[in-house]
C-alpha cells in the first residue's frame, strides 16, 4: 500500500497524530497538505511528549522524509519553536522540507485574526487567532507571500510593500491601531529566512518520486472533515480543506495517476468541538465535564478547554461518506 491518508472525520482532535505516529514506523515521507499552526498533534515516545503544530510526527524516524505541502500555510516562528524544541531532544531535523509554494502566515495576519475575533465580539467563530484564515484569504486574493520568497530578497521586498499598503488602511482605519513598519516586518522575514533556507525545496516531485519508487509515503491530515471550508459547519469552519480530497490540491498531486491505497478516518469514541458552531451531542452538565476531565480535553494550540458530548454516529457517517474512508481508526475507548 504506496499511499495511506489519515484524516480527521470530526470537528479536529481525534487523535491523528498518534496514529501517524504509529503508521510513520514503515513510511518512506509523512507529508502534511493543509491548515497550519492552528492544529496541534500531541506525541509521546522515547524522545519525550511533543506537541506539534505544522511539522508532521514522522520526524521521530530516521529513515522518513517529511513534507510541509503547498497546502498548507506556515508560521515562520511557530516552525523554529519546533524544531529548536527538537534539536534539544536529539531529534534530527534534516528530513524536513517545505513547499515554496506554500504560503507564509505574516505578523500581520495573526493581529488581524485577533482584531477581527474581537470587533466580531459574541458573533465571533472562535478561531484561534494563529492568523491562518487571513492567511489564506491573501492567498485567495492574490496577496499572499510564499515561502520560496524568502529566498529571495527582492520578491519578498516588493510583495510586503504591496501587502501593507492594504494592511496598514485596514489597521489605521477600521481598526484604529498603529501601522506596521515595512522595514521592520521584513528584516523579521529575513530573520526567518536564514533558520528556514536550508528547509525550502519544490516538494511536489519529492511525493511523486516516492510513490513512483513504490514506497510508503503517509499523508497526515489536520483538523477534522467537520470543520472543511466547504463541507463543514460553515461559517463555523476553517480555512481549508482537511478532508481526503484536499490532499491531493495541498501536495500537487494528480487524482488520475496516484491512487489513495488506504484513507484512514480518525475518530474519537466521543465527540469534541473547538470554538462556536452547531455540535448536536454536545453534554452541558456534569457527564460532559466528566469526558473534559477523563480525556484531558483541552486544545493542544489555544489550550482552551474543549466541548465534549456523545459520539455523534450521524456526522460520522457524512464523514465517511464525503471521504470514502476505507476504514476506520476509534481512539479515546
Amino acid at each position: 500500500m504506496p499511499l495511506i491518508a489519515a484524516v480527521g472525520a470530526q470537528w479536529g482532535d481525534e487523535g491523528k497524530g498518534k496514529i501517524v505516529d504509529l503508521l510513520a514506523e514503515k513510511a518512506s515521507l509523512v507529508a502534511r497538505f493543509s491548515g497550519g499552526s492552528n492544529a496541534g498533534h500531541t506525541v509521546c515516545n522515547p524522545y519525550g511528549e511533543f506537541r506539534l503544530h505544522l511539522i508532521p510526527s514522522g520526524i521521530f524516524y530516521p529513515h522518513t522524509v517529511c513534507v510541509i505541502g503547498n497546502g498548507v500555510v506556515v508560521s515562520p516562528p511557530v516552525i523554529l519553536e519546533e524544531l529548536e524544541q527538537l534539536r534539544g531532544k536529539g531529534v534530527d531535523t534534516s528530513r524536513l522540507f517545505i513547499s515554496n509554494r506554500a504560503h507564509l502566515i505574516m505578523p500581520y495576519h495573526t493581529l488581524l485574526d485577533k482584531l477581527e475575533e474581537e470587533a466580531k465580539g459574541k458573533e465571533a467563530i472562535g478561531t484561534t487567532r494563529s492568523g491562518v484564515g487571513p492567511a489564506y484569504m491573501d492567498k485567495a486574493a492574490r496577496l499572499g507571500i510564499r515561502v520560496g520568497a524568502l529566498l529571495d530578497k527582492d520578491e519578498l521586498l516588493h510583495g510586503l510593500r504591496i501587502a501593507l499598503q492594504q494592511k496598514n488602511a485596514l489597521l489605521t482605519k477600521l481598526y484604529g491601531v498603529s501601522p506596521l513598519s515595512l522595514e521592520e516586518v521584513y528584516d523579521e522575514c529575513c530573520r526567518y529566512a536564514e533558520g528556514l533556507a536550508s528547509f525550502i525545496r519544490e516538494t511536489g516531485p519529492m511525493v511523486k518520486e516516492a510513490l513512483a519508487r513504490g514506497e510508503l509515503v503517509l499523508l497526515e491530515g489536520a483538523q477534522g472533515t467537520l470543520l472543511d471550508i466547504d463541507f463543514g459547519t460553515y461559517p463555523y469552519v476553517t480555512s481549508s480543506s482537511p478532508g481526503a480530497a484536499g490532499a491531493f490540491v495541498g501536495l500537487g498531486l494528480s487524482p488520475s495517476e496516484t491512487k489513495l491505497d488506504c484513507n484512514i478516518g480518525v475518530l474519537k469514541a466521543y465527540t469534541t468541538r473547538v470554538g462556536g458552531g452547531p455540535m448536536p451531542t454536545e453534554l452541558s452538565d456534569r457527564n460532559g465535564e466528566l469526558i473534559r476531565e477523563k480525556g484531558r480535553e483541552f486544545g493542544a494550540t489555544t489550550g482552551r478547554p474543549r466541548r465534549c458530548g456523545w459520539f455523534d454516529s450521524v456526522a460520522a457517517c457524512y464523514s465517511a461518506d464525503l471521504n470514502a474512508f476505507s476504514s476506520i481508526a476509534l481512539t479515546r475507548l
